[in-house]
């Protein structure tokens, strides 16, 4: 008997190993990003991706947890704008705060605490094309040991990229109402 557990601990083992690397050999990093076209000028939508307090009415992850917490710094739109929350297990913790609002981007710094430490950037890209706008949300970051291990059960860009695609169809929606 305890020859047999002995094997089975062997073969467990070597299954960890094997997972561990196959998953080192993963890219060090990731991009998911999705893009729309709004029948409205940019500096109609920038508005609305540059103020922290403007993602309540189109980003997906403000209606995720109806009692997440939220904390806005003392500037809440433009360059050095910062947001916190706090929520459940569908938003987690973290902050965000832009790095950069101009008329045809916004970068923002954007830090998870719960329920993994990350630190990604997120990208928003306005390009006019005719009286419309192609607006690009995309978010990138490392990827490390745990992160790559986790990719070969869990598809980064199937989970996040099904989020982008309904804000970004808020914001579509909310944009071209105005």
């Amino acid at each position: 008997m305890l020859k047999i557990l002995g094997y089975v601990v062997l073969v467990v083992l070597v299954v960890i190993a094997g997972v561990l690397v196959y998953a080192s050999t993963k890219p060090d990093s990731f991009r998911v990003e999705r893009s729309v076209s709004i029948d409205v000028p940019a500096d109609r939508i920038q508005p609305l991706i540059a103020d922290f307090r403007r993602w309540a009415d189109w980003s997906p992850y403000e209606k995720k947890d109806p009692g997440m917490k939220r904390s806005f710094g003392s500037i809440t739109a433009g360059k050095g704008a910062t947001y916190a929350w706090d929520g459940d297990s569908n938003v987690g913790q973290g902050s965000m705060e832009i790095l950069e609002a101009a008329p045809a981007k916004v970068v923002i710094k954007l830090d998870f605490q719960k329920p993994f430490e990350a630190h990604n950037t997120a990208e928003f890209t306005l390009k006019p094309k005719g009286g419309a706008t192609d607006v690009t949300w995309a978010i990138h970051g490392p990827s490390p040991l745990i992160s790559k291990v986790v990719s070969l059960f869990m598809n980064m860009d199937t989970m996040i990229g099904k989020d982008f695609e309904a804000g970004l169809g808020n914001l579509k929606a909310l944009a071209e109402k105005r």
